[in-house]
């Protein structure tokens, strides 16, 4: 009798073990009843049909799943390698269960071809400066294509973009060209409206010759606070104007 109430006790204890699953938050269960789909429970406890129910466990968390490096021909021809990093998460989990054998391997297998396509239409310098394009373009195309896994990609980002040694080069020259571009112009532009100062400023020296007598002893005053041994002392042509003029007509008188 005891050995036969045993065997009923340990058979119960093996239905309960199999009836009864406890599910977190994130976590939802996917129950198939011989062969077909009841739905998705949880979270909390589940009770299943033992010998009968089968469940499969699905995250409902967001993964971030890492597309290895893709070697991609830009469309300006130069060789690449560019990796990125996918997040997404499972919305419906009898899709992402029934409609595709292995949503994880299957989503990392479109990024990858999905990844080398785009990339491979633009140029270079739009895949190093329109960063933001690009990663919207490749997340619109991917959640399109899982959307019918149940699965919603909510954003994928290009994390690096290896470049050739021959094209890093390239770049580094065309940059300093452009650096020494820029600074000429701007050296120019300089000398430029110095000029229109200077030309200014004699414009109104030229109106008032008073002004340009103060600037000769500003001048002065400079050239002496050096500690110099020699002084200049400019004299204005204009100071001796009078003098030529009474010797003009001292020659004519005479004449």
């Amino acid at each position: 009798m005891p050995y036969s109430f045993t065997i009923v006790l340990l058979f119960i204890l093996f239905i309960l073990a199999n009836a009864v699953r406890v599910l977190r938050e994130y976590e939802r269960g996917v129950i198939f009843r011989l062969g077909r789909l009841v739905g998705a429970k949880g979270p909390g406890l589940i009770l299943l049909i033992p010998m009968v129910d089968k469940m499969v466990k699905v995250s409902l968390r967001i993964i971030a799943m890492d597309v290895p490096p893709q070697d991609v021909i830009t469309r300006d021809n130069v060789s690449v390698k560019v990796n990125a990093v996918v997040y997404f998460r499972v919305v419906q989990p009898e899709k992402a269960i029934v409609a595709v054998e292995d949503f994880l391997y299957a989503t990392s297998q479109l990024a990858q071809t999905t990844l080398r396509s785009i990339l491979g239409e633009a140029e270079l310098d739009e895949l190093l400066s329109a960063r933001e394009k690009i990663n919207n373009e490749l997340q619109g195309i991917l959640d399109k294509h899982t959307d019918p896994w149940g699965i919603k990609v909510s954003a994928v980002e290009v994390k690096h973009v290896d470049l050739p040694t021959e094209m890093q080069r390239a770049m580094a020259k065309q940059a300093e060209a452009e650096r020494e571009r820029r600074a000429k112009i701007i050296s120019a532009q300089g000398e430029f409206q110095a000029a229109q100062k200077l030309s200014d400023a004699a414009e109104i020296l030229s109106q008032h010759p008073a002004a340009l007598h103060l600037r000769y002893l500003q001048t002065l005053q400079v050239v002496a606070a050096e500690n110099n041994s020699t002084t200049l002392f400019p004299v204005p042509i204009d100071l001796f104007k009078p003098f030529l003029e009474g010797i003009k007509s001292l020659n004519k008188g005479t004449t």
